[in-house]
């Protein structure tokens, strides 16, 4: 996984991105649309229209970092919202890039009684 420090807040952008963006194109979308500081250490996720690549971007301190994945099949879960932010927690962020539905994970099942 990604080094992250443990006080990093994951953001995750609503809407479609223009994935052809680089750092320098996110960095100022987040500083504008998401009202976030690029250079804070927080994560920043986008989402491209047809839903099968994301993009995140992140200061570690020294740099500038710019991760991509595309899914090979299927999409990633994103909210229906159409612009502001939405904050996720690292498991969330973990089933996320997985292509599992972060927003309702379900639960495995649990016996009643013991015996």
């Amino acid at each position: 996984m990604i080094p992250v420090l443990a006080d990093a807040k994951i953001w995750l952008a609503a809407g479609v991105t223009d994935m052809r963006r680089g750092f320098n194109g996110l960095a100022a979308q987040t500083a504008q649309v998401l009202a976030g500081d690029p250079y804070s250490g927080h994560l920043f996720l986008f989402r491209g229209r047809r839903g099968d690549q994301i993009k995140m971007i992140w200061w570690d301190g020294q740099g500038a970092c710019l991760f991509t994945k595309r899914l090979e099949r299927g999409r990633f879960v994103w909210p229906t919202a159409s612009e502001g932010k939405i904050n996720l927690s690292r498991a969330q962020l973990a089933m996320l890039m997985e292509g599992i539905d972060w927003r309702m994970p379900q639960k495995t099942w649990r016996p009643a009684m013991v015996g």
